[in-house]
């Protein structure tokens, strides 16, 4: 049985004599809501891997095709479908020389790979990403092995000519390069705010860190953000090392600019995890100010400028429940929405991820993680002249978390029933800002000139804006419908026929 309804009206065209008999018909058609865990791009659980530049064991095509299924992570209690994959590569042949040209090579040839495999990549790059204890304030002690401004700034040079031609399946960088695991706190060169160092990041480690992250801003192309693991680095980035917590975030006339302010995003890796997300929310002081905690200021200055920008990241204790439970108990998915994540971690920390299962919202978070769009109705001109115009109305939700962070077309697709061909009308509209809410997508959009009479099957199509992969249905966005996605063309069904005269 067909899962959508029919409401037809007919509409006279008063006009000259000769077009007095003809008529528009316009449909109304309304669409049935699915449960499913798409496997949409750029968003959901994420699979991770880490490769070390000492002993480089590449991407594996068989592996990557593999996470787009259903498979149970580790020993967790759940299963995951992934579009995902973050690749942390360790840099720790590289200290203190260039990137060789080996590990540019199998950098190269790993994007390749993830584009043959129909993922996209979240990538950072580190030099370290394990801690060694010792009589020291933190129990992690120095030196903890990272590299030096010079050498990281050299290296991004390096690396900029790849991630510029591999873009298209980036679907968003990470700072890294600075501290243990790239996370920007145990670092020899950039400042030490641990009880092992300073206390304090001083003001020449906020404009060496300032400098590393103009450099990466710089490497990769204005389509896509970088994600910066403290609120409070964006807004010294932004204004100044003397910057306060309350500095102000982006703004909805800002955002999606791609100027360096609209490109920043956040990875929290401590999410949920205690009033501070360990440290996430702290204000790291400056040459005249000391450490302090500044959570409520930095949770709501988070909050407002990731509305505009790409949030993600893992959970890593379990030990503060009930705050990361599920509501109404705990808080998960009030903070998963709040903070708007398009993604997360699926293997680390699990402990925490199963508290989801168990309380029953895993199934939501699942769904929910990024986007989600729900198509409620559409009415659309059925009959239309040879180069006139066809009105569509969409009347969209979207139930996920965010909106999508990078930009892609919108298109009304017309596929010609008598020879298959296919046309496609781009409407105007930033898929960036079909935020959590309703779209209400209303455009008269006009028929190609040279488009024939005949009976047209329509669709939605969504796909990636990089042309070598806009054609690929792995990197299209699929309706959260019943019945209407097409997964041999990425096609999502209005179950509608258009006639043009």
């Amino acid at each position: 049985m067909k899962s959508y309804s029919v409401v037809i009206a007919l509409v006279c065209l008063i006009g000259s004599s000769k077009n007095a008999a003809a008529m528009r018909a316009d449909t109304t058609i309304n669409y049935s809501e699915s449960t499913a865990d798409i496997v949409n791009p750029e968003r959901g659980f994420y699979r991770q891997q880490n490769i070390f530049a000492s002993n480089y064991v590449p991407l594996d095509k068989n592996t990557l095709i593999g996470y787009r299924t259903n498979q149970k992570v580790n020993k967790a209690l759940y299963s995951v479908s992934s579009s995902l994959v973050y690749v942390e590569y360790i840099l720790d042949s590289f200290i203190k020389t260039p990137i060789s040209a080996s590990f540019l090579k199998n950098f190269n040839q790993d994007c390749a790979t993830a584009r043959a495999a129909g993922v996209k990549l979240i990538v950072r790059f580190c030099y370290v990403n394990k801690a060694h204890g010792g009589n020291c304030g933190d129990g992690i002690c120095p030196p903890y092995g990272d590299a030096s401004k010079p050498v990281v700034l050299n290296h991004i040079k390096q690396l900029k000519p790849y991630l510029q031609q591999n873009v298209d399946i980036i679907a968003c960088m990470q700072m890294g390069f600075i501290g243990i695991w790239g996370e920007n706190y145990y670092s020899d060169y950039f400042g030490d705010a641990s009880n092992s160092g300073n206390g304090r990041v001083l003001d020449s480690n906020w404009r060496d860190r300032t400098a590393v992250l103009k450099a990466l801003l710089n490497a990769l192309p204005k389509s896509r953000m970088i994600q910066v693991r403290v609120p409070q680095l964006k807004q010294r980035y932004v204004y100044g090392v003397s910057a306060g917590v309350q500095s102000a975030a982006l703004n909805e006339a800002e955002a999606f600019s791609g100027t360096d302010k609209a490109r920043i995003g956040f990875h929290n890796d401590c999410f949920l995890s205690g009033p501070t997300d360990y440290g996430t929310y702290n204000d790291y002081g400056n040459s005249s100010s000391p450490q302090k905690d500044a959570t409520p200021a930095l949770r709501e200055f988070e909050m407002a400028d990731s509305r505009y920008t790409v949030v993600g990241g893992e959970t890593c204790d379990d030990t503060f429940s009930p705050q990361n439970d599920c509501g109404p108990t705990g808080r998960a998915q009030q903070e998963f929405a709040g903070f708007h994540y398009s993604f997360l971690n699926s293997a680390y920390n699990t402990t925490v991820n199963d508290d989801w299962v168990t309380g029953g919202c895993m199934d939501e978070i699942k769904q929910k993680m990024g986007y989600r769009f729900v198509l409620r109705s559409a009415t659309i001109s059925t009959r239309v002249k040879k180069g006139g115009t066809i009105r569509v109305a969409l009347n969209i939700q979207n139930v996920g978390y965010a909106s999508p962070y990078n930009a892609r077309p919108v298109q009304l697709v017309l596929k010609n029933k008598a020879d298959g061909k296919v046309t496609a009308i781009t409407f105007k509209t930033d898929i960036r800002r079909w935020f959590t809410g309703t779209i209400d997508l209303h455009q008269n959009l006009a028929l190609p000139a040279g488009l024939k009479p005949g009976r047209y099957e329509v669709y939605l199509n969504m796909p990636d804006a990089a042309a070598r992969i806009s054609a690929r249905p792995e990197y299209s966005i699929q309706l959260a419908n019943q019945d209407l996605w097409e997964a041999g063309t990425g096609y999502n069904k209005l179950n509608a026929i258009i006639q043009v005269n």
